[in-house]
């Protein structure tokens, strides 16, 4: 970190730094808002603003099992409501003048926790084995982003942060070398549902030309009114001076509150039909077909992804110990879960953004750490993404694997999402072996 690279976008100039074979300019603020309050773009500088710092995480509680299975530890970034910030990783060799394509990463985590500058989310091989840029961006959580109250408090807070990082990267990508014409939305699990919701805005063409929706519970997005409606008056105890951290507490209670609604408690909060941005839920079709045709769009998940949740589940951890069936019973219950909430709605979306005159590609990714017990699960697309030996040596969901594995089917998987995001096409059917299926929809 010698040199002190600087930047002279339209917001006001940044002052960013150099790390190895990639520049960085971190934490910028894209937006601000007052508690519950929708975002206003943040306001332009004209002193250097020095992103040297991470962006903080909104706040959140601690998700242990997620710690162990991602090599994630809590309380790795400062937290603060004042979340609104993006994070900037660049090929330290372009050229003046040189325009490349730009990823803008919407982090996952049940729409509860995480953040877009988890080490574990570092963009780093991606971007200079690929000379692209990556955005990463970090967005209001759980009750301070994604839940409507009786009290007149909006819903889809979140979801419209993450439109005002997309309308900061349109304005002022050109100055670090991104070109606002090749911009792909992509992200993983919420992140890869929030990515599908964006694009049911009638602004997305003009934000991004593609998306890649990765693991994205969509099978769950439906039928959630009476949920969030009861969620929502567990949810009125909290006002604009209760403290943060007290606010993540009574999350947690919320949360329980969903608990009987069957499976679309497993992601308690999230996106709202019928409230800004989202069109009502019988309309969101419509929304989706109106933009397709500018949109291209790479979908798909793991093979095997409610592996990742089987462990937390006392119900599977009982039948796991049934004498000979009892393997047989968990892996068909991971099956059933994968397809009713990731495989079929995944196919279904990209069935239909086709129809509506869009390009589409399915995917289905298969690696798996050799001998691990999570397998192709939820989640194991991310070491292949972000590689990075230090970050994820502790991780339980690579145990078995050596790193030169997970480097060269990640280097692989790095390279065809960097194709797709060139807007060179994908072939109509392509393979990594062992690792990654695609086809033309």
């Amino acid at each position: 970190m010698t040199s002190k690279p600087s930047f002279n976008p339209p917001c006001g100039p940044v002052s960013g730094w150099r790390d190895g074979d990639v520049l960085r300019a971190t934490g910028v603020p894209y937006a601000t808002a007052g508690r519950f309050q929708p975002p206003a773009s943040a306001p332009d500088r004209t002193a250097a603003f020095d992103a040297t710092s991470p962006a903080p995480a909104c706040p959140q509680g601690p998700v242990p099992f997620l710690d162990d299975i991602l090599g994630t530890r809590y309380g790795e970034l400062p937290g603060s409501e004042d979340c609104q910030r993006l994070s900037i990783t660049i090929p330290a060799d372009l050229a003046d003048g040189e325009q490349v394509p730009v990823m803008v990463w919407l982090h996952g985590g049940s729409y509860t926790s995480g953040s877009g500058d988890l080490a574990i989310f570092d963009p780093k091989a991606l971007v200079a084995e690929n000379r692209l840029i990556v955005v990463s961006v970090t967005y209001r959580l759980g009750l301070f982003g994604y839940l409507a109250a009786g009290t007149g408090r909006p819903a889809n807070l979140g979801l419209l942060d993450q439109l005002e990082a997309f309308r900061w990267v349109q304005r002022n990508i050109g100055a670090f070398g991104g070109d606002p014409e090749r911009v792909t939305a992509f992200g993983q699990s919420a992140g890869g549902d929030a990515v599908a919701h964006l694009m049911a805005t009638p602004e997305a063409p003009s934000l991004f030309q593609r998306a890649i929706i990765q693991s994205a519970p969509l099978g769950i997005a439906r039928g959630r009114a009476k949920m969030n409606a009861a969620m929502g008056v567990a949810a009125e105890a909290v006002t604009e001076d209760t403290p943060a951290m007290d606010v993540v507490a009574i999350e947690d209670h919320v949360s329980q509150v969903a608990r009987k609604y069957g499976l679309m408690a497993a992601m308690p909060f999230g996106t709202q039909y019928g409230h800004a941005p989202l069109p009502p839920e019988h309309g969101i079709e419509a929304a989706w077909n109106t933009t397709a045709p500018h949109i291209e769009v790479l979908i798909g998940h793991t093979s095997d992804e409610a592996r990742l949740f089987l462990p937390s589940s006392p119900l599977a951890s009982r039948l796991a110990k049934i004498p000979v069936l009892g393997k047989a019973v968990v892996n068909g219950i991971s099956c059933a879960v994968t397809e009713a909430v990731y495989g079929r709605p995944a196919r279904r979306f990209a069935r239909r953004h086709a129809r509506a005159g869009g390009k589409a590609y399915s995917y289905v990714l298969s690696w798996a750490a050799p001998g691990n017990f999570y397998g192709a699960a939820h989640t194991v697309d991310l070491p292949l993404l972000f590689g990075n030996q230090r970050t994820w040596e502790g991780a339980g969901l690579l145990d078995g694997a050596t790193w030169d594995e997970i480097n060269a089917q990640g280097r692989a998987l790095r390279a065809t999402w960097a194709r797709f995001a060139y807007g060179k096409g994908l072939e109509s059917r392509g393979e990594l072996p062992c690792a990654l299926r695609f086809r033309a929809v």
